[in-house]
């Protein structure tokens, strides 16, 4: 099998764009720039993608679109390098690179106008999985392309055999839905109305012709924005200040890594099952620090040919950057810089570099969050006041469909809801009440706005008690989510995080399992091992046990103050702050008089201390003999 070894800029083998390989060789030699003017362009270019996602948000139709921010604007320069981004979701701002190089390297120097604006959601040309549309437009000055304005959303609906864009059966890459490796919606200005006709009809989405003019519109205004500085400070400042940030990135990427002691630092992790039922897809990763160098290498990653658990390696890529991004200085800028300095080995043919072809749409959710995981596992003994597995573990989510009874128009609701889960804790932090930091500004839609649009009625939003990791600082909360019915609908189900919740680090305990019961109020089921669709009626509800975080640190350390808090707010139970805390409480919950004994707490931990470590010294005596009795063996078998 072959592997893909190269810095995390370019593309895997069959992506990355010739040319741009070589003009990245051959760097023309760095304009000059005064380092606070770079800082003021950058500052300014972060504005106007700001500005681009901003304007998604206030004019697009679908709810996932105009609630959830579920979208990112990037700037890059002529050669596809990133050099700004917005706050968004951190797997759009970090895929949005390879769609663009890929048509640049499709249209080549003479092919792209002033005027155009191109679509690609392809995840073999670059991109995460069919539903995540990168629209981007080239910005010209003075004849000369210098800049591209990228906007990445993602949308409801991408045609294909299964409503929502997440048909987990589809046999390959092309029953999912329609590809668009790069193609051209406006030409030197003027809209393509064959093409965008094309792309309205491959959309069950009533909505998607105002989405899709909405992201056209967020790049045409970057354009302007982007002309507008190009006018203040001229082609040359504006390129030598996207280099020098460039630069500065990568110097500060390696300054950080240098104080990392060096070694080679390994993981395994796993997700529970694909959408077929085949169980524990699994992640090896081993990442290596020599120097100011990283390496990142998922050689040993699953490559069972039967699995239906693929990552696009785009969808890869942004998860490595985003977990690292949050295992680093915050103030080092996320741009080409950054992503170079990332020797990213990825074997071809693995379940995140899958082979040409393969069905990819739950795999930019798992085992595309995974990434983060393992990288987070492996790194876990080297900057552990840092880790934090920036992940999630839904499956994917409970898309529901059917007939408006008020409209009678087809819907299709991603589920894109307010709830709390997954969010772990880090040092000196418990987890927080909402999503993870992995889901950047995503703002989910609240009961109020989403039963105005769907025949849905939203019951139930509750914390569940003991759902967050114990740990030194605990892990944040899971939510119990009940939404009912109102008129008959399908609902997609997968789930994962049952067997492989969110883990604990540095000590800290796993946070608790999903739970997805379906039907409830009629023959009610629990969603089990594969992916299936699951007919509702009217009055019945879906019931999502959401997992919480995982914990971090010794949950014998956390202070037993904190540990009376959350008895107090019912995060924590009784019993849990007894047996997980090794917290003594006198009094009752219910007179709202409970108090820490101190003297008997710390003899229970001194106890459950001790209890703990004879345990360990039972498993390394258990594990001695055992390779003791294996090594036997096998000179015994040797010898006859």
């Amino acid at each position: 099998m072959a592997s893909n070894r190269h810095a995390i800029g370019g593309g895997s083998r069959r992506q990355r764009p010739r040319r741009l390989a070589s003009a990245q060789t051959r760097r023309k030699p760095a304009l000059q720039v005064d380092p606070v003017t770079a800082e003021i362009i950058r500052g300014a270019m972060e504005t106007i993608a700001y500005e681009m996602a901003t304007h998604v948000s206030l004019t697009a139709t679908t709810p996932i679109l105009n609630q959830s921010n579920e979208r990112n604007a990037t700037i890059l320069d002529a050669s596809g390098a990133l050099a700004a981004l917005s706050v968004g979701i951190p797997q759009f701002m970090l895929s949005s690179t390879l769609p663009v190089r890929f048509a640049l390297e499709f249209f080549g120097c003479d092919g792209l106008y002033d005027g155009d604006v191109l679509v690609a959601n392809d995840p073999y040309h670059g991109g995460g999985h069919l539903p995540d549309y990168n629209i981007f437009a080239p910005v010209f000055w003075d004849g000369e392309l210098v800049l591209i304005a990228s906007i990445q959303c993602h949308h409801a609906d991408t045609g294909g055999g299964m409503p929502g864009g997440y048909n987990a059966d589809a046999l390959d890459i092309w029953a999912e839905g329609v590809r668009f490796p790069a193609v051209k919606l406006y030409e030197k200005g003027i809209e393509r109305r064959d093409v965008i006709y094309m792309l309205q009809v491959n959309n069950r989405t009533p909505t998607f012709l105002g989405d899709l003019r909405a992201q056209i519109g967020a790049a045409q205004l970057g354009v302007r924005r982007l002309k507008e500085l190009l006018s203040r400070y001229g082609t040359s400042q504006v390129r030598a200040a996207v280099a020098y940030m460039i630069e500065f990135a990568a110097r500060r990427f390696r300054e950080e890594v240098s104080r990392w002691p060096d070694g080679e630092y390994e993981s395994d992790v796993y997700v529970d099952h694909d959408p077929k039922g085949n169980p524990d897809i699994h992640l090896h990763c081993k990442v290596t620090v020599a120097g100011d160098q990283l390496t990142v290498d998922f050689t040993g990653s699953d490559t069972r040919p039967e699995i239906q658990a693929y990552s696009s390696f785009g969808n890869t890529r942004g998860y490595v950057v985003a977990q690292l991004a949050s295992m680093m200085d915050p103030t080092i800028p996320k741009n080409e810089g950054f992503f170079r300095s990332i020797n990213l080995i990825v074997p071809e043919g693995c379940c995140l570099n899958p082979p040409p072809g393969r069905s990819v749409a739950a795999g930019t959710h798992h085992p595309g969050t995974e990434v983060g995981e393992a990288i987070a596992k492996a790194l876990e003994a080297v900057v552990p006041q840092r880790c934090c597995p920036q992940i999630y573990k839904i499956g994917m989510p409970t898309v529901s469909f059917g007939t408006h009874p008020r409209t009678g128009r087809f819907f299709i609701d991603n589920s894109a809801d307010t709830i709390a889960a997954h969010c772990s804790a880090v040092y000196g932090q418990d987890g927080w009440g909402s999503m993870n930091v992995s889901f950047g500004n995503l703002i989910r839609a609240t009961a109020e706005i989403n039963e105005s649009i769907f025949p849905q009625r939203q019951l139930a939003r509750d914390y569940i008690t003991d759902s967050g990791g114990a740990g030194q600082w605990r892990g944040g909360l899971g939510t119990l989510y009940r939404k009912q019915f109102t008129a008959p609908v399908t609902v997609y189900t997968y789930v994962v995080g049952r067997k492989y919740p969110m883990p604990g680090i540095a000590g800290g305990k796993p946070g608790a399992p999903n739970r997805l019961f379906l039907r409830v109020g009629g023959p009610m089921e629990e969603a089990g091992e594969t992916t299936r669709l699951v007919h509702h009626e009217a009055g019945e509800s879906i019931a999502y046990h959401y997992g919480g975080g995982g914990g971090w640190g010794d949950p014998l350390d956390r202070d037993p103050e904190k540990v009376l808090e959350d008895v107090l707010d019912e995060y924590v139970s009784e019993r849990s702050a007894r047996e997980d805390y090794g917290v003594v409480l006198t009094g009752s919950l219910q007179a709202l008089d409970l108090a820490v004994d101190m003297d008997a707490t710390a003899r229970l931990r001194a106890e459950l201390r001790a209890a703990r470590n004879s345990r360990k010294t039972q498993g390394r005596e258990t594990q001695r003999r055992s390779g003791s009795l294996n090594s036997a063996t096998d000179a015994s078998s040797r010898g006859r």
